[in-house]
């Protein structure tokens, strides 16, 4: 298992792959062509197909390059499994702090799902590593600005929900530290050109943004 730690990825690529509805029988073709492109950060939602096994795989593959975890963990029992399968990261839509304790106690990065300030304060008081600004469709860049006067800055903050490459600079500009990528960049039945086609415009708004 690698030591790479969630802020080394989001300092080299600050973008995370949502993988929903992922089979393990493709999970490690899209992961190849992530990580050929650039990608460092890839959550498995636990409502995929044998999410645990698609995590294991990614894991045991891309481990020493990216990390490699899930999303839309919902209970402190699945963070807990989530680990056990050498997931090292635990995203959540939610703000629930038994699921950010059970992920530290078993040396997880957790990001926290917030769309308040009450929330934001209370994830990372039980430990959160970043937050999740979701769903972002709710949150325009004005929000995360108004979050960031009053946020520690140093905590990692990423919109998630409907990002697309347009989107990207508005919150950029307020203070975003990266972003979550799902429907946009990968979804059930896409082709792996088109997964590929869609990274690699995601990566080059990065790069520009970051430049």
């Amino acid at each position: 298992m690698s030591d790479i730690s969630l802020q080394e990825c989001l300092n080299t690529m600050p973008l995370v792959a949502v993988l929903r509805g992922i089979a393990p029988d493709e999970v490690l073709a899209v992961g190849e062509t992530l990580v050929e492109a650039g990608f460092k950060i890839m959550e498995v939602t636990i409502n995929s197909l044998e999410p645990l096994e698609s995590i294991r795989l990614l894991a045991d593959a891309y481990g020493s390059q990216a990390l490699v975890g899930a999303g839309t963990v919902l209970s402190a029992e699945i963070a807990i499994e989530v680990a056990n399968a050498g997931g090292r990261l635990i995203v959540m839509p939610h703000a629930d702090t038994s699921v950010i304790r059970a992920g530290k106690t078993k040396n997880c990065f957790v990001l926290a799902g917030i769309s308040t300030p009450t929330e934001a304060f209370a994830a990372l008081e039980a430990g959160a590593d970043g937050l999740k600004l979701f769903p972002a469709e709710g949150a325009p860049p004005a929000v995360l600005q108004a979050m960031r006067a009053v946020l520690p800055p140093e905590v990692p903050v990423l919109p998630v929900g409907g990002i697309t490459t347009e989107t990207m600079g508005g919150y950029w500009a307020v203070g975003a530290s990266g972003f979550g990528l799902g429907s946009n960049l990968y979804k059930a039945g896409k082709s792996n050109s088109e997964i590929k086609a869609a990274a690699d415009a995601y990566v080059r708004k990065m790069n520009e943004l970051r430049r």
